[in-house]
Formats: C-alpha cells, structure tokens, sequence
C-alpha cells in the first residue's frame, strides 16, 4: 500500500540548497528530504570550481554586483544581486561551521579568478567544493531528529488547491507505488534541465522536474531561454561529459586548435577569462568552421606537482582515461551546463503560488540575468536557501494539515511498449541539440517547437493510458521544460547573453525578462 505522510515542511531535491535549508530549518518542524537518487547524486556534488565570495580586503561588494550584472547582459534584477553579494562572506562562514575546509594559502583563502571576475573571489576546496559542500550538510541533516531522508523518491506533481500549495505526489522508485506528502510549506530544489540536451555536463537527475511541475500547478517560469553551455567539457568516449573546471583557464590554461594555435584572441580581449558564453560560441564556431570534433585546452606547462595539487580530482579521472593533463592537453567541447532561468521568486524564495518555494538551479531569483557569472551558483543555492528556511521559521503554521485525495491508478495499466520512452527521450535531446543549441535561428526554433509540441502530446497520452514509472516521469518534465525552452527562446527577438539568434544578432534597447504562464 502508498504511503501517506503529513510533514511541515517538505522539500524536493537534496543538493547544496535543499540540504541547506533542511539545516536552516527551525528544529521545531518536521521536515521531508526527497533525493531522486542517491541524497548525494546531483549537480552540487559535482560542481568543481568554487562559490564566489568577497574575502579579498582590496576586493568589494560593488565589483562583485558589477561583474554579474555585466555578465548577464543587465538582465539581473541588482537587488537580488546586491541581496545575494552582500549575504556572500556569511554564507562562506556557515559553510564553514558545517565542516567545509575552504583551501588556504598562507593562513588566506586561495582564492581564484574565473572569467567574468575582475578579482580574485572564488574560494574552493581543491577541485571538490560541491562534493565537501554536500557531505558536510549531509552529515549535519543526519544529526537531526527532525529530518526524514528519502531516497530513491520522485517527485511526480504537486498538489495545489485554490492558489495553495499543500504537499506533492512522489513516487518511490522501489515499491513503484505513489505516496502522498502532505505539508505546510513545500521547497523546490530540484535543480536545471540540462538533461534536456544530448551532451551536457549534468547528472541523469538534471530533466527540469521542478520547473515543470510548477508551470504546471501555475506558477510563473522565467527566462528558460538562457541555457548555459559549459566551453569545457572532457571529449572521450568513455568521459560521460566530464566537467573540466573553469578554474583550469583561470588559472592559466590556455584554449588550443588541434595545430596547437591559440583562438580566443579572435573573439574576446579578455582571452580565456571571457564570460562562458563568449567562450562557449567561440569554441563552437571553430569546431564548425574548420569541422574539428574538438579543441584542447592546455595547462602542461605549470607545475607537475601544482596540477596535481590543485586539480587532484580532474587529473585523477583523466590518468584513468589515459590523458596526462600534466604533459598533454584535453581535448574538450562545449556542452549544456546551467539553467539560468526557472520558477520565478522573490528574495525571500516564495514563487507565486502560497506556499511554494524554489531554491538554487530550479529558480529564478534574479541573480543571472541572461548568463551565469562562473561560481554564483552555489552561492545562490547557500543565501537563497537560508532566507527560505527564516521566511518558514517566522510563518506561523495551521495546527490541521489539508485534506488531500490519494493518488489514484485504477484507470491505467503497464505498458508493454517501454522502448516508446527511450525513443522519445533520444529523439527530444537531438532535437534541443541540433535546433536550440549554442546558436540559433528563427527557422531551426520553429522546426523544433513543431517537433516539441508533437512529442507533448504523444507523451501526454503515453501518460493517460500507462501505469506510471521514473522513465516517465522524467520523459514528461523533460518534454514541458523543453517546451518552455523552445517557447521561450521564440519570444525573443533580439541575441543577449546565452542567447543567440542569427536572425537577431544586435541586442534591443528594453530590457524584459520573458514569463510562461501555463493557459
């Protein structure tokens, strides 16, 4: 039989930002972690580089706001900028009393430069701040009494009445059966929709399940166009996307064509410390221009011992696949990476349903604009999540749990046509690849927004017909969250940041954020 629970609070997703406002949390509410997955397999566990933040005395506050309103094109909103920079400092010290070691040099931050940073303002464990980041408050939520972890659960709706969110239906992987969470205060911390791309640096977990749902239950979704592509992405057959970091190129690794010349001067003065999608663009235009499968990215001539010091975990993986990043460079290629855009929220992460909340990737708090500034994303997740967990601590919460009507699965039956799920899965990510990729135009965006729509619909009825599984929940979100890709991308008309359109190459005068409402 499924389950049904009642909790305070639930939250959907267990990387840096739901784990940390699981943590923030009053110890008075009883609280629900949903991993889809492992608790630790996500995108913050793999996040390589760093989490920005001023900690250098000649750096300031102003300089860190500038650098991300600049990188994203004006777009950002400065108070959500300013609200997530000046929060920066504190949030490295609650990092920092939950057990992360921030690398040091000589009883100082090391800290780093990554491009779009006019300062160095990156601080980092080696190569692995998400992963230290995620077991540390892993370990800390399991200190508390309060908090249920459960893994191996997806999301599947969430459960709305009258403007309200009340709780969700998930799905466990284990038993196949839906159980019904309900709660005062639900928090989004799904993460992006980068799976929606055929080659993306991204874990499996990363199909855009928060953004669709929430378009779903009404919320409004903000600027889904901006998708950004990670310039460096380890190309091997047996790499599965492999980030490498950007903190290679900001510490001097230089951008090679196979002949072994330099290109980044042609794009950007600013060379390989250009913004990503500068970086990405450039690389991708070589690749398609001179029909190479890839570029190299070269940092052999530093110090053995240095590189392995410094990128312990880039050189460990790339010794297993037989590269000797000490002594030859990467081939790389550009691959999707972040999701700018998502569930619109305020400063305190209320979305515009009552009671719903959205944190880290899966929002859109503002702070991006039309491109990410390298390291802002854990940032975002550390300060967004601990002012979500205050705005709950000082709610005052109903003593009664609303009624909810039990998941029913009595009209549906197992499909014995699975490999309808895979095809469709394939056929959407060669379709986001190929049409609303790194450039676009009018004519590729409308072929894929046909081909989007008709895959809608089929999976639609997939979904009507068929007993529900994982594969088909995440086929469903990640066929609306492209949708809302496509859509947006159509809406406008002009090239800024992430977005490129060649029919639009020149960027307007207004500035105006693109809303999906569900009609």
């Amino acid at each position: 039989m499924a389950n049904n629970y009642q909790f305070d609070v639930l939250i959907i997703g267990s990387g840096a930002a739901g784990l940390m406002s699981a943590i923030q949390l009053s110890e008075k509410l009883s609280i629900a972690v949903i991993a889809k997955d492992k608790v630790l397999e996500g995108s913050s566990y793999y996040a390589q580089g760093g989490i920005s933040a001023v900690l250098d005395p000649e750096d300031n506050f102003e300089s860190h706001i500038l650098d991300t309103i600049n990188t994203g094109f004006n777009l950002g909103s400065e108070k959500s900028i300013r609200f997530m920079v000046e929060q920066a400092p504190s949030a490295i010290s609650d990092l920092e009393n939950t057990g992360v070691k921030f690398s040091h040099v000589n009883n100082s931050y090391d800290l780093t430069t990554e491009g779009g940073h006019s300062s160095k303002r990156v601080a980092h464990v080696a190569d692995k701040t998400g992963q230290s980041i995620q077991v540390n408050l892993l370990a800390k939520v399991k200190q508390k009494n309060n908090i249920t972890l459960f893994e191996q659960y997806v999301a599947v709706d969430l459960l709305v009445d009258d403007g309200n969110c009340n709780g969700a239906y998930v799905f466990n992987k284990s038993t196949k059966e839906v159980s019904t969470f309900s709660s005062h205060k639900t928090i989004l911390a799904t993460g992006g929709a980068s799976k929606s791309y055929l080659y993306t640096s991204n874990p499996d977990t990363s199909t855009g399940d928060g953004i669709a749902m929430a378009y779903r239950a009404g919320c409004h979704i903000t600027n889904m166009e901006f998708t950004q592509f990670h310039p460096t992405c380890l190309f091997h057959p047996h790499a599965k996307s492999f980030l490498i970091s950007e903190a290679l190129r900001g510490e001097g690794a230089k951008l090679l064509l196979p002949n072994g010349k330099e290109f980044m001067h042609k794009y950007d003065s600013r060379l390989e410390l250009a913004p990503r999608d500068i970086v990405a663009r450039a690389i991708d235009n070589e690749m398609k221009v001179n029909g190479y499968d890839c570029v190299y990215l070269d940092i052999s001539f530093k110090d053995a011992k240095w590189i392995k010091s410094r990128f312990p975990a880039i050189s460990q993986r790339c010794n297993e696949l037989g590269i000797d990043i000490c002594n030859e460079a990467l081939p790389v290629v550009p691959a999707a990476h972040y999701t700018c855009g998502g569930v619109d929220t305020n400063l305190d992460a209320q979305s515009n349903i009552k009671n719903l909340y959205a944190i880290g990737e899966v929002a859109h708090s503002g702070v991006h604009g039309a491109n990410r500034l390298a390291s802002n994303s854990l940032l975002e997740c550390i300060v967004f999540a601990k002012s979500c967990a205050k705005h709950i601590n000082d709610s005052v919460f109903e003593e009664v749990f609303p009624s909810i009507t039990k998941w029913d699965a009595s009209r549906v039956a197992p499909s014995k046509e699975k490999v309808v799920i895979s095809h469709l899965w394939l056929e959407i990510r060669l379709i986001m690849w190929n049409f609303v990729g790194i450039v676009r135009s009018d004519n590729r965006l409308n072929s894929a927004h046909l081909k989007i729509q008709q895959i809608n619909k089929e999976v639609d009825e997939y979904y009507r017909i068929y007993t529900i599984t994982d594969d088909l929940i995440e086929l469903r979100n990640l066929a609306q969250t492209s949708k809302i890709i496509v859509e947006s991308a159509i809406s406008r008309k002009e090239s800024r940041g992430l977005h490129y359109n060649q029919d639009y190459p020149n960027q307007l005068n207004k500035i105006r954020n693109t809303v999906m409402i569900k009609t």
